[in-house]
């Protein structure tokens, strides 16, 4: 007789832009030991800039649901919680658009989806058994934001401001900062909590028992 199928702990981490959810994430990747997890960032499947939702200024909206293609990703989750491998985009943020490889996901005891608005999406929300919010004060993330914006993708300080008022901000209010009321566990401070997320990590070990690499 095979081993019995066990369906994976499916975990979320939400929260708004620059609020420390890569930060978690990789925390609790290294904690409970990447071997066991299936990571999967929701911002791999943004849509290419032509097929982008636009804002009032007629700027390409990233803060917006219908910028990404969750329902391919809701495909991909239902995959691996089926105990299939899995192929999910990549997408390049330089030249805003996607791939024409995709990755390959192998099924792993624990699925970790990030991004800052899959609670506000009512069919990927109730994909997750824990449901985490980083909660990180508005002049921090931006400030984070910049920095990675300038850093990794090559973007000037104006240009971020402007895409921060323009959509960031009012897309936050309207879907990201509302979808903390799903959220089974708030993590003031992001990543700087280390002892909020070594409680978290030991919980997810002690319910996939699995141990830490």
């Amino acid at each position: 007789m095979g081993e019995t199928f066990r369906k994976p702990l499916t975990i979320g981490v939400a929260g708004g832009t620059g609020s420390g959810k890569s930060t978690v994430s990789a925390a609790l990747l290294q904690r409970i030991g990447a071997t066991h997890i299936a990571y999967i960032p929701h911002d791999t499947y943004y849509l290419a800039l032509s097929e982008m939702p636009r804002t009032s200024a007629g700027h390409a909206n990233f803060d917006h649901p219908n910028s990404l293609d969750t329902p391919r990703m809701i495909r991909n989750i239902r995959d691996l919680q089926a105990g299939k491998p899995t192929e999910i985009p990549i997408y390049d943020f330089r030249t805003h658009s996607r791939l024409t490889e995709t990755r390959r996901i192998e099924p792993q005891p624990i699925i970790l989806v990030e991004g800052i608005l899959i609670f506000a999406e009512p069919e990927v929300c109730k994909l997750f058994d824990i449901r985490i919010f980083v909660d990180t004060d508005a002049d921090i993330r931006l400030i984070r934001r910049l920095r990675r914006d300038i850093t990794e993708r090559g973007r000037t300080v104006d240009s971020v401001i402007e895409q921060y008022l323009d959509s960031v901000r009012p897309m936050h209010l309207e879907f990201v900062e509302p979808s903390r009321r799903y959220a089974d566990v708030i993590i003031p401070e992001g990543g700087f909590n280390t002892v909020a997320i070594d409680m978290i990590a030991d919980r997810i070990r002690h319910l996939v028992e699995v141990t830490s690499s």
